[in-house]
């Protein structure tokens, strides 16, 4: 049974309307691990279950068994966590989104008055970059942790996002989803595994843009006009599953938002021209749409150690504070402070409506609670996270399926042909 199947869940407000709370859920899950015996990754073992001083299950070899409840609940974590990670501060983070503008003009207007061959590159990157902080922005207006004010929240969400063309509305709304299911095999949104028989009928094109390396880091303008494998709707209408009827004013209005943004794209084109646009915004959309391919593949996917599978859930085996438990934490070197921290994935998906300017100082208590099911990131040796090549490239070559059966599954890779 799917326990968040049906459930909505308010962007900055994690919790549900019914008793199968996540809070809930993750206190039965420690309940279960301490009263009844745990299966091994296979789901079949019937060992009796070993652990260590501390409570954490371990495997026959004497690693971690990271598959299995933990003995901690959602509630230790937020315990560990100083109180001051929970304030919002509206003008803290107008002041961030203002850095943020001031340096996308900044670059614009010097890169148009220079108009140098090599110097478009340079632009490229850096402005790609901060299109992808100002998603950001726009991504903590949807989970409601920018300011206390939901109008203010919205009408800053809807801004930032349409200028870099994401239905804010659309994606917040699917987003939640994915928060509410992360790792969750079937109702998960984003990035979530396809079964092997989805595997076997997909087509060779749409196995080309999800699982493979360079193309899947194209994806998500794609995603956004029509989800998923296995998933039906685009993030643009009103009337796909995604979205409760009492949504539709508000995805509209995330449309017109985007509607507007194409025609100041096209009035910037009639009177900069064409080759000017493709320098100044085109080429920085697509960076942009690279980070965020990038960001959210590794958040849960591809672990540093290439020897470490990541848990996917099903049934009674799912729990939302399982789920988040498979997200990993990464370091982005120089990136860390200008993407506003997203970087600290973990805590941000068991607590979304947390300031980003917070969630370091959040993590380093939390993660002396969640113990080895804390993934400590791997340091960039320089300036760029060069590091985070090799665990992407492996990840979208080997994670390909995953079984049509068992509640607790991992990735596989298609055998190769016989020669």
């Amino acid at each position: 049974m799917a326990l968040l199947q049906h459930t909505r869940l308010p962007c900055g407000n994690m919790r549900l309307r019914r008793a199968t709370s996540p809070l809930i859920t993750a206190r039965r899950s420690v309940r279960a691990a301490v009263a009844a015996p745990i299966s091994g990754p296979a789901g079949t073992s019937s060992a009796p279950v070993r652990k260590d001083e501390r409570g954490f299950v371990l495997k026959e070899d004497g690693s971690y068994d990271l598959s299995a409840p933990p003995p901690f609940g959602l509630s230790d974590i937020r315990e560990a966590i100083p109180k001051q990670c929970w304030q919002k501060n509206g003008l803290k983070s107008m002041a961030y989104l203002a850095a943020d503008v001031a340096i996308v003009a900044g670059l614009a207007a010097g890169a148009f008055a220079l108009n140098q061959w090599w110097a478009w590159p340079l632009y490229w990157m850096a402005q790609g970059t901060m299109f992808w902080a100002l998603f950001v922005v726009g991504h903590d207006c949807g989970h409601q942790s920018f300011s206390s004010s939901r109008h203010l929240n919205d009408l800053v969400g809807n801004i930032t996002h349409a200028s870099i063309l994401v239905p804010y509305h659309g994606w917040r709304i699917s987003h939640r989803t994915h928060h509410g299911n992360h790792g969750h095999v079937e109702n998960d949104e984003s990035w979530h595994p396809v079964t092997k028989s989805m595997y076997d009928n997909l087509e060779h094109w749409t196995k080309l843009g999800r699982l493979s390396f360079p193309w899947s880091l194209f994806a998500y303008p794609f995603y956004l006009w029509k989800r998923s494998p296995g998933k039906e709707g685009s993030h643009y209408d009103p009337n796909c599953d995604l979205f409760q009827p009492s949504e539709r004013r508000m995805v509209l209005t995330s449309d017109a938002f985007m509607v507007g943004m194409l025609g100041v794209l096209a009035a910037c084109t009639a009177k900069l021209g064409v080759a000017a646009m493709f320098n100044l915004y085109f080429v920085p959309y697509w960076v942009f749409v690279m980070w965020l391919d990038t960001v959210t593949y590794l958040h849960h996917h591809g672990p540093e150690d290439a020897s470490m599978k990541m848990p996917w859930y099903r049934g009674e085996q799912w729990s939302y504070l399982r789920g988040g438990l498979t997200t990993l934490d990464r370091d982005y070197g120089i990136f860390n402070k200008i993407h506003h921290n997203i970087e600290t994935h973990v805590v941000h998906h068991l607590f979304p409506q947390m300031p980003h300017y917070n969630l370091v100082e959040a993590t380093e208590a939390a993660k002396k609670v969640m113990g080895p099911y804390y993934r400590e990131p791997e340091k960039s040796s320089g300036p760029l996270p060069l590091h985070l090549i090799a665990p992407l490239k492996r990840s979208l070559t080997e994670d390909q399926f995953v079984a049509d059966e068992g509640d607790i599954v991992y990735y596989q890779k298609e055998a190769e042909p016989a020669t």
